[in-house]
């Protein structure tokens, strides 16, 4: 796959899809990917202090297209912070119901930082493909924010720094999460017949309302995303 030679990467038991993929992430590519702004933050960004976040988006392609997403602190307050999303994107990719994800991410080690890969469409389309907090060390956070549902996943091989798989399987009547190969959620709710959003991968950093902000020492954090496929069976 373009852009992530020499990242590691093995094979995870997960159920199989069908057929190949219909998109899969080169993060270097400006046909799939926008970096530095989205619609899910208030003007399209660069900051969303209402949502707990000191981030500060850059396009900056270092924060985000090599797949190792960045921030770094700023002289003030905020951090800047890499994110990349389909949308506004030549591609203007967008997974919908019926597909199945497939990523791998290393995990941030940083108290203060907050990886997330999700999707997003004007409002009311976000489902959380995890989210997670070095504070809570064993625990990833599953959600779907479209018909409701969320589960805190908790096992010994989440931890500051793991490598994890993931497969979410987005149905109509059930959102269905799988972590390193074991079924680890199923919100019985799903996202309906309808529904499509794009994808947004990003780090943001915590301000303190949830979850504790960066220790003064830390300069800098990072979390990595060596695979991201979509599958339409």
């Amino acid at each position: 796959m373009a852009g992530f030679s020499g990242t590691a990467d093995t094979s995870a038991n997960f159920p199989s899809p069908h057929g190949p993929p219909v998109f899969t992430a080169d993060f270097s590519s400006e046909d799939q990917w926008v970096a530095g702004r989205s619609w899910a933050y208030p003007d399209g960004g660069p900051t969303n202090p209402g949502d707990d976040k000191l981030d500060h988006l850059t396009p900056d392609p270092a924060y985000s297209r090599s797949g190792v997403f960045r921030a770094t602190r700023m002289p003030q307050v905020t951090w800047y912070t890499g994110l990349l999303t389909t949308e506004g994107s030549p591609g203007d990719f967008m997974v919908r119901t019926g597909d199945i994800l497939q990523t791998r991410v290393r995990l941030p080690r940083e108290v203060g930082a907050w990886p997330a890969i999700w999707t997003w469409l004007d409002g009311g389309s976000e489902i959380d493909v995890f989210e997670y907090h070095p504070d809570n060390p064993d625990l990833l956070e599953l959600s779907n924010h479209v018909n409701g549902g969320e589960h805190y996943y908790r096992h010994k091989a989440i931890r500051p720094g793991a490598w994890v798989d993931f497969e979410v399987h987005l149905g109509a009547r059930s959102v269905v999460w799988y972590v390193n190969g074991t079924r680890a959620f199923a919100d019985r709710t799903g996202v309906g017949r309808q529904w499509q959003a794009h994808l947004i991968v990003n780090l943001s950093v915590c301000a303190g309302r949830y979850h504790p902000p960066p220790e003064p020492a830390t300069r800098s954090m990072s979390y990595e995303v060596t695979r991201l496929l979509v599958y339409r069976p």
